[in-house]
């Protein structure tokens, strides 16, 4: 009979006996590796190395491994279906085509004459006018050197008679208005002085008119003298008005040796009879206006 020590351990046979139950069997501990050298079966067992888990955003299966990062880099147009792409780029070359089309009508409108503005003028200028109209006279070629004031008489029927008022310098009233105003009015900048510069250009030297234009341009000169011609009191009614510009060269500085005439030009335009259509709203009289 074979016989056992305390610690259950046989002599000859080699059995193991069941652990001591006085003694806490050690729990592996799962996050250690195996030593081989403790195990020989462990090194007979085929290691299985865990299956790596998935990528945000790249999918299962067969998925592009890219995922997203193709949708995200189709960006702008290329990210539109291509009935929209179709539209987009319809409408760009529409914008572009009139933007290269405005840069040429007024590079040819500003441009001094040549021959495409020989050939083409008329439609320039329907293109440009009045929206874009450009003016560089203050830059280049040729600067303003002259000083242009517009004046009026008026010939009124009070009751001693007829009568006709001194020359009225309308120039020289918009110069007082603004000189020492930090914001003088669009009005008394411009008003009178563009008139003025639309009148000349759609008139000859022997003030006829050129077409449209210049019968447009004498209603917009009268309206503008009743309008100024209003703010004073002539004691009766204004019959006919007169025009004339007085054109000054502007005199060289002190320090230039040029020669200059400062004496004036005039320039003066034949009398008008006043209608109602040139009368301020709410001023006009037929039965004293009407001539």
């Amino acid at each position: 009979m074979d016989s056992y020590d305390d610690r259950g351990v046989g002599g000859r046979g080699g059995r193991v006996a069941g652990p001591d139950p006085g003694e806490v069997p050690a729990v592996p501990d799962p996050g250690a590796e195996a030593d081989p050298r403790a195990d020989p079966e462990s090194s007979r067992i085929p290691s299985q190395s865990p299956s790596p888990s998935p990528v945000p955003g790249t999918g299962t299966g067969g998925a592009d491994p890219r995922g997203d990062a193709g949708s995200e880099s189709r960006s702008g147009m290329a990210g539109l279906s291509f009935p929209y792409q179709v539209a987009a780029a319809v409408a760009l070359a529409v914008i572009g085509l009139v933007t290269c089309t405005q840069l040429a009508m007024v590079f040819l409108h500003v441009a001094p004459s040549n021959t495409l503005t020989k050939q083409h003028g008329k439609g320039v200028d329907e293109w440009v006018y009045p929206e874009f109209e450009q003016n560089w006279k203050l830059f280049a070629p040729n600067p303003l050197q002259q000083n242009v004031a517009v004046h009026v008489r008026a010939e009124i029927a009070g009751p001693d008679g007829r009568r006709t008022t001194p020359w009225m310098n309308l120039s020289g009233e918009d110069g007082k208005a603004i000189r020492g105003n930090p914001l003088p009015s669009h009005v008394q900048q411009n008003e009178l002085r563009r008139g003025w510069d639309f009148y000349l250009g759609s008139h000859d030297s022997q003030n006829r008119a050129n077409g449209l234009r210049g019968s447009l341009s004498e209603q917009y000169i009268r309206r503008i003298v009743m309008l100024r011609l209003g703010e004073h009191d002539y004691g009766g009614t204004v019959e006919r008005i007169q025009v004339r510009s007085e054109v000054r060269s502007v005199a060289a500085p002190p320090w230039s040796d040029e020669k200059i005439s400062t004496k004036p030009s005039y320039r003066v335009l034949p009398w008008w009879n006043v209608t109602a259509a040139d009368l301020p709203e709410g001023s006009a009289d037929p039965k004293e206006t009407d001539q």
